[in-house]
């Protein structure tokens, strides 16, 4: 793995959480706050979750003191939340442009419930990537299932089509 992957990667989890935010901003107060079946109780908390993943996952990389998961304590507007969401986008993206491959195998040490685990830094990101892969598809289902179908692929193959052509 080299810089130009974890570049990549990176523009496309931000294009893709562009999408995400243009959807979410999109949606009704009563589509945002519907409480539906998945992982998380609907829309709102699918995109705390996933919002607040990013944002931590960029606090173990950088070692912030005490980082604290978002979604624990987020009592705020989906305003406020794409607010954050997208200056995340931006610190991820000035991560990424001034981190060296010699630290791709630096040690991240990290904590999922109470637990501290340790991983190399390019296991993480690949982790990142993979998990808000897995909650957008989420997401697009609670949208769909909330009547949103303003749709764009988000797909990884159309993001290297689109920024490579």
């Amino acid at each position: 793995m080299n810089r130009k992957y974890f570049l990549e990667l990176t523009g496309y989890i931000t294009w893709t959480d562009a999408k995400i935010i243009d959807w979410l901003q999109q949606i009704n107060d009563e589509q945002w706050d519907r409480e539906m079946t998945s992982s998380f109780t609907g829309i709102k908390q699918t995109a705390i979750h996933i919002a607040s993943a990013e944002k931590i996952w960029i606090d173990f990389w950088k070692k912030t003191p005490d980082p604290v998961f978002l979604s624990a304590e987020f009592k705020g507007s989906r305003d406020e939340l794409i607010a954050i969401w997208k200056e995340t986008s931006v610190n991820l993206k000035n991560l990424i442009e001034h981190y060296t491959e010699e630290n791709f195998s630096d040690i991240v040490i990290f904590k999922v419930r109470d637990e501290e685990w340790k991983m190399e830094f390019w296991q993480t990101f690949i982790h990142f990537i993979n998990h808000a892969t897995y909650h957008r598809g989420q997401l697009v289902t609670l949208l769909r299932q909330a009547g949103f179908t303003e749709f764009s692929s988000t797909d990884l193959a159309t993001y290297y089509r689109l920024s490579h052509s």
